[in-house]
């Protein structure tokens, strides 16, 4: 039998996410500090603007006017909330699954320096291990984002991409939404024994790449999930090639990505797919509540508030994912 992912319901409370601040060589930086931080936390859906290098266009980004000190060889972390006002409990909705990344770019002027076009390198991912998905160990790690920055690269100033990429609406073209901010850091101590092969953003994404444009809900427990983009970059010289899982925290062995299916059953619904034949109970509704801006609305198996608070409507993404907008 093959069995398809059932898409678990959404809290209204918490849909969208932003890399709120920054913790490295044991100290936690404030809220914006060395961050260039939006005030509202949507996604950029266009892989080809230049919104995607560090946020910005419909999601104004504030400039700070801090440089983070970071060693080489080090492990940061960047900190994800819902809002800017989040705390450790809501970080990002559980549906919206899909991987986790970081970036690196070489400036001479993290304050000013726009982040668009040539020069990034990528140096974190986690894809999909074990039936975990990268942003649901984020999640489960209270918003944590383990980065480790490379040994070998010369030191200085450096802009830091930390991104979370979610696939619940993915199945279309341009429905991948993507969360990212820059940090400005100073790597220092770091020996430049490395020069790593860099790429342009945009240009790292195409719409169509196989870990954009995705049913994460079809997929087998043999099929393998691609994290887009181009492969990692390792002191060592080697690199997971943007089909293989990653490690999303130290010492994490590298493994490949495999997408599981899972059957959702609980007292008030359950729904269970065939090759032939997807059948589905009747789930009773709350009464009285109403869904948020980006929030679920919506789905095979979901069971919260299906109606959207005013002006937003529920528009369906997929069978799966409906959501007000």
């Amino acid at each position: 039998m093959k069995v398809l992912s059932l898409l678990a319901a959404a809290s209204a409370a918490s849909a969208h996410t932003i890399f709120v601040q920054l913790e490295a060589g044991g100290t936690t930086y404030p809220v914006s500090y060395g961050i260039r931080t939006p005030s509202y936390d949507g996604p950029i859906t266009d892989v080809t603007s230049n919104d995607l290098a560090c946020n910005g266009g419909p999601n104004p980004t504030t400039p700070s006017d801090k440089i983070i000190t970071v060693n080489a060889g080090s492990t940061v972390k960047a900190i994800w909330r819902h809002t800017l006002t989040s705390g450790a409990d809501d970080v990002m909705d559980a549906s919206h699954k899909g991987p986790t990344l970081a970036y690196l770019k070489k400036v001479d002027n993290a304050l000013t320096d726009t982040g668009i076009g040539g020069g990034w390198f990528k140096i974190q991912e986690d894809g999909y291990n074990n039936g975990q998905w990268g942003t649901s160990t984020v999640i489960s790690n209270g918003g944590f984002q383990y980065i480790d920055i490379p040994s070998c690269i010369p030191s200085g100033q450096y802009l830091l991409r930390a991104e979370m990429i979610a696939l619940h609406a993915a199945s279309s073209t341009a429905g991948a939404q993507l969360y990212m901010e820059c940090a400005q850091i100073n790597i220092v101590g770091g020996t430049g024994t490395a020069s790593p092969s860099t790429y342009s953003i945009p240009g790292i994404y195409k719409a169509t790449d196989p870990g954009l444009l995705v049913n994460i809900y079809s997929m087998g427990t043999s099929s393998a999930y691609t994290i887009p983009g181009p492969a990692k970059f390792t002191c060592s010289g080697s690199g997971s090639g943007g089909g293989g899982g990653s490690n999303p925290s130290p010492g994490t062995t590298t493994t490949t990505s495999k997408v599981s299916s899972v059957v959702a059953t609980s007292t008030t619904s359950k729904a269970v797919a065939t090759s032939t034949t997807l059948k589905t109970s009747v789930v009773a509704q709350p009464t009285g509540c109403t869904a948020a801006q980006w929030a679920q609305c919506g789905g095979i198996g979901f069971s919260g508030c299906t109606t959207c608070a005013s002006p937003y409507t529920c528009k369906k993404q997929n069978d799966y994912y409906s959501q007000c907008s």
